[in-house]
């Protein structure tokens, strides 16, 4: 690939130009700029600037987020994965990366295909490619509320909040295609009852084959995404926690690809299992710009 628009340089002015290996991954739509950096660290595109440039469509790559494949600090896991938003910020958590990482981290050979162990900001978790899907066990669910004080508008039954990871608002709705997701998505990402750090903000209504549909505004993407792998958990534990869903569930992303959530109780913590899409769409380099 011949690169971007403009000259991507690092905080320190280095040139970024310098034919660095790239991954496009695509988890049912949620894609993703990985960059296997086990071997030469990430340097200079470690910085939000160069990230946002990168993941910039149009002028970039393209992408909702960007991510790092690093030696492990911690002896329990085969690798770590650092995960940035398409803005530049850190996250501790995010499901369809994971799952892409995990098919990328299986044909580079960083961990076992049949299990792995990925160091998080959120913690261990363990994943594994099952046929052409990858599935995460993701860390217990601790903080779940199965209603917030956020006034009801037209088409929405209840709105609950979880943290897969990271914060998520899931309003339940009579039909998920009607819903601003731009607008509505927008006002509760920034809602006085999920300050200081906002939420991401999922809708989602029963399908006639009794499965969900889901649309979701993504906090750091800004914008409404074609999946999210932790907004299909919270939306599952509250679907459960609601008496509308049982412990599996499958759910239709914006893009029409399906992700499945299959949930255990241990205690009072939801233990989530998430299995989806994770294709490479191509391989290229960083070029002249």
């Amino acid at each position: 690939m011949d690169g971007v628009a403009a000259p991507l340089v690092g905080a320190d002015g280095t040139d970024l130009m310098t034919t660095r290996q790239f991954f496009k991954m695509s988890g049912s739509g949620n894609d993703f700029v990985v960059f296997d950096a086990r071997t030469e660290p990430a340097g200079a595109i470690d910085d939000p600037v160069v990230i946002q440039a990168l993941c910039a469509r149009g002028t970039g790559v393209g992408a909702d987020g960007l991510v790092f494949i690093e030696p492990a600090t911690e002896k329990a896991a085969d690798f770590r994965m650092r995960y940035f938003n398409a803005d530049g910020s850190r996250a501790a958590m995010c499901g369809n990366a994971t799952l892409c990482v995990t098919r990328l981290a299986a044909d580079l050979g960083a961990g076992p295909r049949e299990g792995m162990r990925v160091q998080t900001d959120s913690g261990i978790v363990t994943s594994r490619m099952v046929g052409a899907s990858a599935e995460v066990d993701m860390a217990p669910v601790h903080e779940v509320r199965s209603d917030v004080a956020i006034e009801l508008q037209e088409g929405e039954q209840r709105i609950g909040y979880a943290i897969p990871g990271v914060p998520h608002l899931v309003v339940l709705c009579q039909d998920v295609g009607r819903i601003d997701v731009m607008g509505r998505g927008r006002a509760l990402r920034l809602h006085p009852a999920v300050r200081p750090h906002g939420a991401n903000a999922n809708f989602v209504s029963r399908r006639e084959d009794g499965t969900w549909s889901i649309r979701t505004y993504e906090r750091g993407v800004e914008a409404e995404t074609l999946a999210c792998g932790t907004g299909a958990i919270a939306s599952a534990i509250l679907l459960c926690t609601w008496g509308q869903s049982g412990l599996d569930t499958t759910l239709v992303t914006r893009s029409g690809r399906q992700v499945s959530v299959r949930l255990r109780r241990h205690d009072a913590d939801w233990c989530p299992t998430l299995r989806g899409e994770a294709r490479l769409v191509f391989t290229g380099e960083l070029g002249d710009a």
